[in-house]
């Protein structure tokens, strides 16, 4: 996938380490995070592959029917292609449950994408991909980008409930399942709730893209200066 300046989008998982995870004041020493590409943000969809990637995938719901919907439906398949290509056998370990969505699916902008993404999951021959909407919402809370404050991770877990009829055969390796990583606010939420109900089991977050912190422009600090 290229953008218009000829960038790439990655084909493979960086994992968040020491130096990226201060990016994302949520995540712990001990959590493990890895993403695609990075996003930055208030740039549009030409600044980068990412970029055009994730705000194609996030695209409202209420666009559809219009001429640039199969662009959201484009972008949904090229992310199942991808964690297809990356997870590969490790599909035979992995549960992987999805975050939920910010409004509730009686909302008529509740947006399915990521289960639509994964529904899109190609795993090798032989095996299955094992998908579960393990944690479910169960009050509406305003999308990040709705608000100029962000809810707390408290907030989420507060909603967020574990559906019982899905948790037949207790997994073993966990996949929390995202588009963005930005604050890490809504992944701590799930792993909480999750490492509650599944204490022996390994959880590791899995995003399209990480959000990276804008770079601070000095020059009129130091023209400042200079006067």
């Amino acid at each position: 996938m290229t953008t218009s300046a000829g960038s790439s989008f990655p084909s493979r998982f960086t994992r968040i380490d020491d130096l990226t995870r201060g990016d994302h004041n949520h995540l712990l020493p001990g959590d493990e995070c890895l993403f695609f590409g990075d996003y930055t943000a208030r740039k549009g969809w030409a600044h980068s592959a990412t970029n055009q990637l994730i705000l194609n995938f996030k695209m409202p719901v209420n666009w559809r029917g219009t001429n640039r919907w199969p662009h959201k439906q484009r972008a949904i398949r090229t992310v199942a292609d991808l964690f297809s290509a990356r997870i590969g056998p490790r599909f035979g370990e992995l549960t992987l449950v999805p975050v939920p969505p910010s409004k509730l699916k009686t909302d008529p902008e509740y947006d399915d994408r990521m289960m639509d993404m994964l529904r899109a999951l190609k795993p090798p021959a032989g095996i299955s991909a094992d998908v579960r909407e393990i944690v479910t919402q169960t009050e509406p809370i305003g999308a990040a980008h709705e608000s100029s404050s962000r809810p707390p991770p408290e907030a989420w877990e507060s909603v967020y409930e574990i559906d019982e009829t899905l948790t037949g055969q207790s997994p073993s390796w966990i996949g929390i399942v995202d588009d963005l990583l930005v604050t890490g606010c809504r992944f701590r939420a799930m792993s909480n709730v999750l490492s509650r109900r599944f204490p022996k089991a390994r959880i590791t977050g899995l995003f399209i893209a990480r959000r990276v912190p804008e770079a601070i422009d000095f020059s009129d600090f130091f023209d400042q200066i200079d006067d």
